[in-house]
């Protein structure tokens, strides 16, 4: 029983009182002026020990995979003792603290079956020690624990103690959340710091065309050797790989630039119509032709002709064409006067005009009068560095046309970067206007993407391989830790979906935090693709 006196108990709890205050006040000053997260939380414990007499103060916080509870600072512990500071949920005191999401008092550590001593910091023969715990609460749900030993016996009761320090579990909640959002607001500032490096840096672009990628760099050098010659240009590649401006580059390029650029695309009007969309046709060749005109090779003279789609030209005018290329002279449909022009023809195809020749279907004198340079436009997926550039720049062009500031989140980036874009650069440019017309706020998430993108088809050029229950045949299967296995098996299946995080991510029946941890707990990093 206590000997104090009523007047000494008064004096004695308002000297508590001063001591908490002073502790709360040292403990705002560095959350305050705080820099680092790990230095400010120890430097918080400390105040507990040097202020308050209470030792052993530990701050344990919940893993990233929400399984354990983790010592992430403490002030009297080594760091071997705070290695070994795990706990499952529900285990021991600490687990019970958070599971309950009440304080717990022991006043006798030798007295308590669910004291575990874990960290094997406390001789407990030899110290009489109390031991407190309160959950740290974010929005009512529990993120740790914050405990502290006590000297057992000291006069301060225990209720004390528990309503100081869930004040400062308070304090240190309040703290986390602000340091989460931190750095999500410098993760923004890095990604906008990104984007406008991408705008302002001048290497990014040449020809008018985005790109800093090692098969988008040996394009540009082609175009730079190709485009002061009259050399006939076929620009190989798939549908939406920009075709066109490459083409367009190449004439801006050349002694040819203040003359006509003209394009037609021989896929889109029917063979009598693009001959006389060629060649032109006097009055009369042909029903409706009331007046004469002009083809496009006559008014392309001393230009270039961009003919898109020449792979699906008819065969009677592959002949008229080669005659073009090789004598630059021909007659207007209907007309008897031999025309003479000096035009520089640059065709493309998304189709393989060697296979076309093997069929029948183009001839090969005209294959290989028009494959004298050719180029080949590499797929976006072959490119991945080059997609975020492309993603800044389509943004910024689709906000402007729309008046709006759309901002897409760090995991759409992330997704848009390892998606295979089947439809390339095109399908890019569409979905990312589509996003900026259809948000309904200034941040586009991934609920925001299309049920296309997301639920992407696998890459067909790619071989599947088909899981199995067991990933080595039983009589060749080496003995592999557990560890070993899990990493073999999101390994395969990243490369499975092209290290599509979120598509391995279902296969495996993960959500995308279990993925990411994973990810980072093995070290699996996605390959450089350039």
């Amino acid at each position: 029983m206590s000997t104090l006196t009523p007047i000494s108990q008064k004096m004695d709890k308002a000297c508590t009182e001063v001591i908490e205050l002073t502790a709360l006040y040292e403990i705002a000053q560095l959350i305050g002026s705080a820099h680092d997260l790990d230095t400010t939380l120890t430097a918080i414990l400390k105040v507990l020990h040097d202020i308050l007499r209470m030792e052993r103060a530990t701050l344990i916080l919940l893993d990233e995979n929400g399984r354990h509870l983790s010592i992430k600072a403490s002030y009297g512990l080594n760091d071997d003792e705070k290695k070994r500071g795990v706990y499952s949920l529900g285990e021991g005191i600490t687990g019970t603290i958070f599971a309950s999401r009440a304080p717990f008092v022991v006043p006798d550590i030798h007295q308590e079956p669910l004291f575990l001593n874990k960290t094997r910091s406390r001789s407990i023969d030899k110290e009489a020690l109390s031991f407190l715990g309160v959950p740290v609460l974010v929005g009512g749900e529990p993120v740790g624990v914050l405990s502290v030993d006590r000297l057992f016996g000291l006069e301060i009761p225990f209720e004390e103690d528990v309503r100081f320090l869930t004040v400062v579990a308070t304090l240190i909640a309040q703290f986390l959340v602000l340091n989460l959002k931190i750095q999500k607001n410098e993760a923004t500032l890095r990604e906008e710091n990104r984007s406008l490096k991408a705008q302002l840096s001048p290497v990014f672009v040449r020809h008018n065309i985005l790109g800093q990628s090692k098969p988008m760099l040996e394009v540009f050098s082609t175009i730079d050797k190709v485009s002061p010659s009259n050399a006939t240009v076929l620009l190989l590649g798939e549908s939406g790989t920009g075709k066109e401006l490459v083409a367009r580059a190449v004439h801006l390029a050349s002694r040819r630039r203040q003359n006509p650029f003209l394009k037609v695309n021989c896929a889109a009007l029917p063979e009598n119509l693009l001959e006389s969309e060629l060649l032109g046709h006097e009055k009369g060749a042909f029903t409706g032709a009331l007046a004469r005109k002009k083809g496009r090779f006559e008014l392309a003279d001393t230009g270039t002709l961009f003919l898109d789609e020449i792979g699906e030209l008819p065969l009677e005018l592959q002949s008229k064409l080669l005659r073009v290329l090789q004598e630059q002279q021909f007659e207007r449909l209907g007309g008897t006067t031999t025309l003479s022009v000096d035009v520089r023809v640059i065709a493309a195809t998304n189709r393989s005009l060697g296979e076309a020749v093997a069929k029948g279907r183009f001839r090969a004198d005209l294959f290989y009068r028009l494959n004298v340079v050719p180029i080949i436009l590499p797929p976006l997926r072959e490119r991945h560095e080059d997609i975020p550039l492309l993603i800044d720049h389509f943004l910024n062009v689709s906000n402007r046309n729309n008046q709006k500031n759309v901002r897409l989140s760090r995991e759409v980036l992330d997704f848009l970067s390892q998606y295979q874009w089947p439809g390339n650069v095109r399908e890019l440019q569409n979905l990312i206007e589509r996003l900026v017309i259809m948000a309904d706020c200034d941040r586009v998430t991934i609920s925001d993407l299309p049920a296309f993108v997301v639920a992407e088809p696998e890459d067909s050029s790619t071989p599947r391989t088909v899981p199995t229950a067991e990933p080595f045949p039983a009589n060749t299967r080496p003995h592999l830790s557990l560890d070993a296995i899990e990493r073999g098996e999101i390994e395969a299946a990243l490369k499975r979906h092209g290290w599509v995080q979120a598509r391995a991510a279902r296969e495996l029946g993960l959500t995308a935090r279990q993925m990411g941890y994973k990810l980072r707990k093995y070290g699996l990093i996605r390959p450089d693709f350039s």
